[in-house]
């Protein structure tokens, strides 16, 4: 149990880590936004520690399935950082926000093609940012692709060869997907793949709806409080990351029907084993 609680307080430490970054690297930061730094950071750990502080499951999936959530947070946690680090080059700009920025700039040249996510994203700022800005986001975004592709590309390889979810011993549904009741809805299997579907699905349009949160988000507000760096940071951190994590999940799932599936096929030969005359 105490090792429980140390493992919540560290985890709920490094949430507040990711939620400050931006404020506490960049210049200039306003007291207000500070107070409401703060506030998100406290109410985001408070939420991780009863979390994996409880020994019941609350709405986190894959806690007893390492390193999902562990990779998540890692990807998520980089792009956060090497975003401040690009937006703060322009202000104070060293060698290493030099060198992010012009790696950034590209893997945002690769993927800047004609009816690509980021072209969308692109056109729906155009207008609202200076060339020297639009050359920061197009940085941006490389970053923020790259790593989520990197995280996909890994949680595959762990799949695949780690064995996951069964390295890590017996995968219990019921604490590692609290959310989803076996009991109810028909076939588990069926509803497994069917929900990794919607995750896949989810996955591939959501980088094209992002563009139209964002321009509805410029017309609604002011688009000089809106197109600073810490919002532009959020935006393209989950630009790329909720996509790749929706497909990461979906891939999981699949996995864990699969799963269900070889063990059901186990047991029926298990079954006609036992049933053939000695």
């Amino acid at each position: 149990m105490i090792a429980q609680i140390i493992g919540a307080l560290v985890r709920a430490f490094f949430v507040i880590l990711l939620i400050a970054t931006p404020a506490l690297l960049l210049p200039g930061v306003s007291k207000d936004t500070t107070e409401i730094v703060t506030l998100v950071a406290l109410f985001a750990a408070a939420f991780t520690l009863f979390e994996y502080g409880s020994s019941y499951p609350g709405l986190i999936e894959f806690r007893y399935a390492p390193p999902f959530n562990r990779m998540r947070f890692v990807a998520l946690f980089a792009t956060v950082f090497l975003l401040t680090v690009v937006f703060k080059g322009e202000a104070e700009p060293t060698a290493l926000t030099h060198f992010i920025t012009v790696i950034g700039r590209l893997v945002g040249e690769v993927i800047d093609f004609p009816l690509s996510p980021w072209r969308i994203l692109l056109d729906s700022l155009n207008g609202s940012l200076s060339p020297k800005g639009l050359e920061t986001v197009l940085a941006a975004a490389g970053i923020s692709y790259v790593i989520s592709l990197v995280m996909l590309i890994v949680f595959v390889a762990v799949m695949r060869l780690g064995n996951w979810p069964a390295a890590s011993g017996s995968f219990n549904v019921w604490v590692n997907l609290p959310l989803f009741d076996p009991t109810t809805g028909g076939d588990v299997v069926a509803r497994l793949n069917r929900d990794a579907n919607v995750n896949l699905i989810l996955g591939l349009v959501l980088p094209f709806i992002v563009p139209g949160l964002a321009r509805f988000g410029t017309g609604m507000f002011d688009p000089e409080r809106f197109l600073t760096p810490q919002p532009l940071i959020w935006m393209f951190a989950l630009w790329a990351f909720l996509p790749a994590s929706l497909f990461m999940r979906g891939i999981a799932l699949k996995r864990v029907a699969a799963m269900i599936s070889e063990q059901r096929r186990e047991r029926k030969r298990a079954a006609e084993g036992d049933m053939l005359p000695a």
